[in-house]
């Protein structure tokens, strides 16, 4: 029991250090991704996070489980393929034409107002890949707004929780 007094402040005190800088404080965003009516196989679609200067800073989602097609994204998959982080927890089945499909992505706080972009990227086996389908500047406004696309998808429409 002595020891257990001895030293549970300083187990106290590295428990709540490790916590306080693991996680970062993210703001959980509803995320709806509805498709043009196009025909072919499922669209893969990529949300990722842009630094102020437009350059990859990390992989927010990913539609579409099949890592052999990834290459298929070849903006993205600059950025990923070098370092191949582990993506199951963020990631969900392709998307077909005309479907809608609602994830949750998590923004980290420190990259909302700072100027930093979020970007969707699509590719369609056999079809076109659409590096920028939509982009926006990740703003307090622009997390509970609708973005129309210019690719497979028709718009996505954004809604902090």
């Amino acid at each position: 029991m002595k020891n257990f007094i001895k030293y549970f402040p300083i187990a106290l005190l590295v428990t709540v250090l490790i916590t306080a800088f693991s996680s970062v404080n993210t703001t959980a965003v509803k995320c709806m991704i509805q498709m043009t009516n196009y025909t072919g196989e499922g669209a893969y679609v990529v949300i990722s996070l842009l630094n102020p200067e437009g350059e990859y800073e990390e992989t927010l989602y990913v539609q579409g489980k099949d890592s052999e097609w990834y290459s298929e994204i070849p903006e993205w998959w600059k950025f990923y393929g070098k370092q191949r982080p582990q993506i199951d927890a963020i990631s969900g089945a392709t998307i077909s034409g005309g479907s809608r499909i609602v994830s949750i992505i998590k923004i980290p706080n420190n990259k909302i107002n700072n100027g930093c972009k979020i970007r969707f990227e699509t590719a369609v086996e056999d079809q076109e890949y659409y590096k920028e389908d939509v982009q926006f500047e990740l703003t307090s406004e622009s997390l509970k707004s609708k973005v129309e696309g210019k690719g497979f998808i028709r718009y996505v429409r954004m809604l902090a929780r």
